[in-house]
């Protein structure tokens, strides 16, 4: 039921600007957890900052709008967009099939995989040896789906940070998450170790399928932003290289 108000809610605000559903006239309203670093990270005053932050702004200068930005639990998040709550989720979403089915994605704005991290005196190196052990995974995330194909004891966090930071202090045997996410944790003194990599990764902007107009120009901002560098300014900006461009191409 909440569902559904939240949808007739975002009905009555829907702006027609450019054909643009938009959940506040004039503003490119996104969510983010900001319990991502560096992807996105909360101040003291509640404010995000981080690589999604940017490539949102990014997004936002080039819509013509003005950027809203609005911190929510990661898990809850792809709900949100669906509903109308927001205009869009930049807050690194794998686009995968189970997702797809709620939302549509942008194409990718950046590429990353999961990997395995352990503590530092451990002896896994794969997959396969944390076959039936403890597995710390984010809500919400992909990285559940494969923690689920070698053990079903599974312990979920609100964040991936708050999953290392556990790990580092001697609980679960391994966490998986975003390869970046780890290696920023490592170099800012966790004392964890990344093993086996589980794959390759494409992450978009989710907007809701009912805004179709809003996902073309969102493209487009995307294209015209790989194009003139600011995508990878901002990459290197916070990884010291660039992560946005196909490792493909």
């Amino acid at each position: 039921m909440a569902g559904i108000l939240a949808a007739c809610g975002s009905d009555e605000k829907a702006s027609g600007e450019g054909g643009m559903k938009l959940a506040d006239e004039g503003k490119f309203t996104f969510a983010s957890s900001g319990e991502f670093k560096p992807f996105s990270v909360t101040d003291g005053e509640g404010k995000m900052t981080g690589f999604d932050i940017d490539v949102a702004e990014a997004v936002a200068k080039e819509l013509g709008l003005e950027p809203n930005q609005k911190k929510f639990k990661f898990a809850s998040i792809v709900e949100g967009v669906k509903s109308g709550r927001f205009d869009a989720a930049v807050a690194s979403h794998t686009i995968n099939e189970d997702r797809l089915k709620h939302v549509n994605f942008s194409t990718p704005y950046y590429y990353s995989g999961p990997q395995i991290f352990v503590s530092a005196d451990s002896n896994v190196e794969k997959l396969g040896d944390l076959e039936g052990k403890e597995i710390a995974v984010s809500k919400g995330s992909t990285y559940a789906d494969t923690a689920e194909e070698v053990t079903d004891n599974i312990v979920l966090y609100d964040s991936d940070v708050t999953a290392l930071e556990a790990l580092a202090n001697g609980r679960h045997d391994a966490v998986i998450t975003d390869f970046i996410t780890g290696k920023e944790a490592i170099g800012a003194g966790l004392e964890i170790a990344g093993k086996e990599l589980l794959g390759r990764s494409e992450q978009g902007i989710a907007v809701s399928k009912e805004n179709e107009e809003l996902l073309k120009k969102i493209n487009e901002a995307l294209e015209t932003l790989r194009e003139n560098g600011t995508l990878k300014e901002i990459s290197e900006k916070y990884f010291g290289e660039d992560i946005t461009a196909d490792p493909e191409k």
